[in-house]
């Protein structure tokens, strides 16, 4: 799906790049505060994103890692019962290595941690880098590689491709999608391509899907053109294993685990890497000693109506022949995980009998449907300490047992969700409403605990596109986005309960985009962008959506921004041109005001100053910050800034004239948080270099009613909120 051209010259990473970040703390360690002196907290929501691979110690109890496809990686902390961050210090320029590709930890070494990171593959993004922890993630030292990783990619919950050597622990391998496999010999601080493995990578394959340990040995998973399984038994030497089944032969080695006891290795395969297009698949086990394979797949798809892969394998450290697999990508039937006491001879399916409490995570009911037991499994481990602790990642979450009956989201701490849009009332329960990637609305009547109304439903959305709010009649709210039974809503209690609107333009099927309402909720006003970009004309509805009618003069694909007191005005800012729009007749028609703007990228931001008319501010990304404070007819540079990538507002500063303004932008080298209390002219820092969660160009909004509080969209780390401390 995603091509990369890097051959496998080139993979050595130098001593300079070793050094890299060296000792940069992890979120979760002590940072000095910022100018602003800030504490930073997540928005509870609980998951929400995929968990691509969870790993228990195996010789520390209680210890236990996770990774995720966008959102870093995370520590279990046993004495205060949460998971924590590990790569929120990733800053603005690297947020590609926010997606963690692999993990590993040192069985001999339990304070040792590596990560492979770098979430896409593609020619525009970074190349990928190693991290390397001797305390548990407190602190990170840092190899940039010079080939691509693909966190977000498909195969990503395949491995892992990172493992520490079971002879050397100075020995690290990792496999690599499109560059081989390579080597460290220096506990990752260098790489240089493995000699003598065969498979030759390509551009478009999975290269390396899986490394793991087996006594003395490592196996490592090929998932290219000819998939298959290779060994090495003194490091420098691999072969093909010989004598695999021939049902494994045209299909992708998800995953493997060994049994010490038995001393049989268990491999997971599909007809593709997942999570998505897997509609065949097997379990399959070796017996190291001997290499005899044996076919022990708990079910077969049947190619029709009930078609799925096989993804996650893990044993029980404590009792030999007990395992467990997980399907994935079985929609029909809904994934389920199979467990042995008896060496795959015979399997009990654990989805039927379990009893599922999502009651700390209410959004897992899909807007008031019964919660899935699981989907996208990849993600399985068995507690070494506890054989009936065992847990597995999903599409939104993390579940867990004690008794393999009873299951629970075991996330808390984890925050995943892609933030769209932030809403912050000026009055009512909610603080917060949010919008969201996948999972559509959220109404926060908290921000300590998962929303408890869930989804917004009425309908359900996907992913949410638009999400507004009538300025002088702030219960009434409006949302859009991907849904299946209708792409628009509102709502009359500030986002408590929704309605559809009665009818809906055409095209809102196939490209919902971004809405505004006007300040007295009396015009709707509503854009349409396709994901693969194709722009489309706006409409107009003046009767909470009974009807709607074209904007012929509202620049296609703008999205439009309603005057806070002003309910005649509407602006627009058209990113291809470089000129603001503006309607005095309720959206009816637009006029071009400002041009000779900053063009070209749809990033672009525009956005109204709350309690002022025609007091706009547009954030242009590196072209800065500008101010209009005549409806969009003229536009003054700020030069307290040189790059601007969202804007916000909340609660003026005490004896200030103006509200707080909030951005995500740069006054000096560093892409930061930044807060003002005088109009623009002077900013202060109020994040620090151990929060900084990657790319938060999205969006970022201040608490009208709580001087100082804002709240920073990520993509990957949820929803950001930090206060004075």
């Amino acid at each position: 799906m995603f091509a990369s051209n890097l051959s496998r010259r080139g993979v050595l990473a130098g001593a300079a790049a070793a050094a890299a970040f060296a000792a940069l703390p992890a979120a979760g360690a002590h940072a000095a505060p910022a100018a602003g002196g800030y504490r930073w907290r997540n928005v509870v929501i609980g998951g929400t994103g995929f968990v691509t691979g969870v790993l228990f110690h195996p010789s520390v109890r209680g210890l236990a890692y996770a990774r995720t496809d966008i959102g870093g990686a995370y520590r279990w902390d046993e004495r205060r019962g949460r998971w924590i961050p590990l790569l929120d210090h990733i800053g603005w320029d690297d947020w590609n290595l926010l997606g963690v590709e692999a993990m590993a930890v040192d069985p001999a070494h339990p304070d040792r941690l590596y990560l492979a990171v770098g979430t896409y593959a593609q020619a525009w993004a970074s190349d990928g880098a190693v991290l390397r922890s001797e305390d548990r993630g407190a602190t990170w030292r840092r190899t940039d590689l010079t080939v691509k990783l693909g966190a977000n990619e498909d195969g990503r919950g395949t491995g892992e491709r990172l493992l520490v050597d079971p002879r050397d622990s100075d020995v690290l391998w990792l496999g690599t999608r499109h560059d081989g496999l390579l080597r460290s010999t220096d506990r990752g601080a260098t790489w240089a391509p493995a000699e003598g493995f065969p498979p030759a990578p390509s551009a478009t394959g999975q290269g390396v899907t899986l490394l793991v340990a087996a006594g003395r040995a490592v196996y490592a998973g090929w998932g290219d053109d000819s998939p298959t399984l290779y060994r090495t038994t003194d490091g420098a030497t691999w072969t093909a294993v010989p004598g695999q089944p021939a049902g494994a032969a045209a299909k992708v080695p998800v995953r493997a685990a060994h049994d010490r006891h038995s001393r049989e290795l268990y491999v997971t395969y599909a007809d593709a890497p997942g999570p998505n297009g897997q509609s065949d698949g097997s379990v399959h086990k070796l017996r190291t000693t001997d290499g005899r394979w044996t076919e022990v797949t708990p079910a077969r798809p049947d190619g029709a109506s009930d078609t799925f892969g096989y993804g996650g394998v893990a044993v029980d450290a404590r009792r030999p022949g007990h395992v467990v697999v997980s399907t994935n990508n079985r929609w029909a039937a809904v994934d389920t995980l199979y467990r042995s006491t008896d060496g795959g001879a015979s399997w009990t399916s654990l989805k039927e009998g379990a009893v599922l409490d999502v009651s700390e995570t209410p959004y897992l009911e899909w807007g008031g449907e019964q919660a899935k037991f699981g989907w996208w499994i990849q993600a399985l481990a068995v507690d070494p300490y506890d054989s009936r602790h065992v847990v597995f990642g999903t599409g939104a979450t993390l579940y867990g047992t004690r008794d393999l009956v009873h299951w629970a989201p075991w996330i808390r701490g984890l925050e995943e969700s892609s933030v769209r849009q932030l809403v912050s009332p000026p009055a009512g329960e909610a603080h917060l409403i949010s919008g969201l990637g996948d999972i559509g609305v959220m109404y926060h009547e908290r921000l300590t605990a998962s929303p408890s109304r869930g989804m917004a439903a009425d309908p359900v959305f996907g992913t949410s596109t638009g999400l507004a709010q009538a300025a002088a009649r702030p219960s009434y709210v409006v949302r859009t986005g991907w849904g299946d039974h209708g792409n628009g809503a509102y709502s009359q209690d500030g986002g408590k309960t929704w309605a559809p609107f009665a009818t809906q333009p055409a095209i809102a099927k196939d490209a919902p985009g971004p809405i505004a309402v006007s300040a007295d909720a009396g015009v709707l006003l509503w854009t349409f962008v396709h994901w693969d970009g194709t722009k489309y004309a706006a409409h107009r509805s003046a009767d909470n959506g009974a009807t709607w009618t074209e904007a012929a003069t509202f620049p296609k694909g703008a999205t439009p921004v309603a005057d806070p007191v002003d309910p005649a005005r509407f602006y627009a800012y058209d990113t291809d041109t470089g000129t603001v729009y503006a309607s005095t007749d309720g959206g009816r028609t637009f006029t071009a005001r400002a041009g000779g703007l900053p063009s070209g990228d749809s990033q672009f931001k525009l956005v109204a100053a709350p309690g002022r008319t025609g007091d706009l501010w547009l954030s242009a990304k590196w072209n800065g910050l500008y101010r209009s404070t005549d409806g969009g007819g003229t536009f003054t540079k700020a030069d307290s800034c040189w790059a601007s990538y969202a804007v916000g507002f909340g609660k003026a500063a005490d004896g200030a004239a103006y509200p707080a303004i909030y951005q995500v932008g740069a006054v000096d080298a560093i892409t930061a948080i930044l807060r003002s209390d005088d109009g623009a002219r002077t900013w202060t820092r109020v994040n620090d270099d151990a929060h900084q969660w990657g790319w938060t160009g999205e969006t970022i909004a201040g608490d009208p009613r709580v001087y100082g509080r804002v709240y920073v969209a990520t993509n990957g780390r949820g929803i950001q909120y930090g206060e004075p401390a």
